[in-house]
């Protein structure tokens, strides 16, 4: 991933949060079949290995797991807010004209060795605990027990367990840091009128200097 330095964020534990809040990732394989991309929710385990590791599952139907094997590497994309930016919203365009359209994001490369668990007991866990996860906000989370147990247990044996060591993380926060206080202020003011909130508070965290 192409990462000016000021755009570079290195920290594992800012990383580690951003996979926790946007835990959806893209599974990125290069097979027998070339390159594939899967997306999946992902469960963060970052006191295992040296930089964490990612558990997840995919359907039985799906070629990816029987199409990799254990030790390959692999890359896993997760994304957080993004918003196309207005050279409208620049000041310093109304009057010299020399700004142009630009996108803003915030992502996370997590690369590392991938390792296929065809394992009843691990699928179960690994739904479980996203469940209860991702169930936590409901008022009455819903939980594995809710359901038959042989309903419950013919699905399990329609997944697979993957596990991903993580061996590198790269992350990229390109929010406008490259750009002068009154330009960063205008570009939050003009995603604030759009409703995008998130992307401003992200532009907010990252300033170099006060907006």
């Amino acid at each position: 991933m192409y990462t000016p330095a000021h755009f570079a964020e290195t920290r594992p534990e800012v990383l580690h949060d951003l996979i926790r809040r946007h835990p959806l990732g893209i599974l990125v394989t290069h097979g027998a079949a070339g390159l594939d991309a899967n997306h999946i929710p992902f469960e963060l385990d970052a006191a295992s290995g040296t930089l964490g590791i990612l558990s997840g599952h995919v359907a039985r139907a799906n070629p990816v797991w029987q199409q990799l094997r254990d030790g390959d590497e692999v890359m896993v994309i997760f994304r957080a807010g993004d918003a196309y930016i207005s050279p409208n919203w620049y000041p310093s365009k109304h009057e010299q004209h020399r700004q142009v359209p630009t996108w803003n994001y915030v992502v996370a490369h997590a690369h590392g060795r991938v390792r296929i668990v065809d394992d009843e007991r691990f699928v179960r866990g690994i739904v479980g605990r996203l469940t209860k996860t991702h169930e936590a906000a409901q008022p009455a989370p819903w939980k594995m027990a809710d359901s038959p147990r042989e309903f419950i247990d013919g699905l399990l044996q329609a997944i697979v367990g993957i596990e991903i060591e993580i061996t590198r993380l790269e992350g990229k926060s390109k929010l406008s840091q490259n750009k002068d206080a009154r330009d960063l202020r205008g570009v939050i003011d003009g995603l604030e009128a759009a409703g995008r909130n998130d992307v401003a508070e992200a532009m907010r965290a990252a300033a170099p200097h006060e907006p």
